[in-house]
């Protein structure tokens, strides 16, 4: 079993790495990548922990000409300087949006965050909204994270800090990787475009070098799949396919390729 998009508590998902380590070997996956949002801080503890079929890997946040998308970098070296300036830029860029949604908070919602829930928010390496949210279902504001990030943090305009498609390739193809787009039709939560809609921003992406698609992902039914991977072939770009699994902060389970 192939899984090449999985997610730890290095950015948005649940699991540690010895967590999630364990998972991927109870799942049986012999081939799997470690995605983070942003970030390699997990990666060399996994190499250490499954040395054995690990890909080293990063998601990265994009904006593409007017494409939102993220784009997934596989076999990256993470130690490579141009990818760590780049990361160390988006962790500037996410500090500044973090530190707008809590007086947002405190200003439209009167929720005012304790020390200790400031502290663990600046301790992560990729903070982003999943981790706000969480805070907030755990004062019972919200039954789960997608209704609080809805309700409470939806309407706050906290600027953007999606690298551009050009670095964010750029940056990948420096570090020896291959740049994929991740679930291009659509990701968690947002509606699948059409291949109608999907067709013009291949192009758009292609001219930014995009490589390859995720054509199988948890939420993509047979159809979607099949006609993504027509158009990866049609393009000679490569065919990946991952869960997008966050442990508890995503419905999605390890190593499930399709809906």
């Amino acid at each position: 079993m192939i899984d090449l998009h999985l997610h730890s508590s290095y950015s948005d998902g649940s699991d540690s790495i010895e967590e999630l380590a364990k998972k991927i070997k109870l799942a049986g996956i012999k081939t799997f990548a470690l995605t983070d949002h942003d970030t390699v801080a997990g990666c060399e503890e996994m190499a250490a922990l499954m040395p054995e079929g690990f890909i080293p890997a990063i998601e990265l946040t994009c904006k593409a000409g007017e494409i939102k998308c993220h784009i997934l970098g596989y076999g990256i070296d993470y130690h490579n300087p141009d990818l760590l300036a780049l990361i160390e830029k988006g962790k500037k860029l996410r500090r500044a949006k973090l530190e707008t949604r809590i007086k947002y908070l405190k200003q439209v919602w009167d929720i005012e965050l304790t020390k200790e829930e400031l502290d663990w928010l600046y301790s992560r390496k990729s903070v982003v909204k999943t981790h706000i949210a969480n805070i907030l279902v755990k004062r019972g504001l919200a039954e789960d994270n997608q209704l609080a990030m809805k309700k409470y943090l939806d309407g706050c305009k906290a600027g953007d800090t999606r690298f551009t498609g050009e670095e964010a390739i750029n940056a990948i193809k420096n570090a020896g990787g291959i740049a994929v787009w991740a679930h291009p039709l659509g990701g968690e939560g947002e509606r699948h475009l059409s291949s109608k809609e999907f067709l013009p921003k291949l192009e758009i992406m292609k001219k930014y070098s995009i490589e390859g698609l995720e054509c199988y992902y948890s939420r993509y039914n047979q159809e979607e799949i099949n006609f993504l991977i027509t158009c990866a072939e049609k393009n000679n770009l490569i065919i990946s396919g991952g869960s997008d699994y966050h442990g508890t902060n995503k419905t999605v389970e390890i190593g499930k390729l399709s809906a």
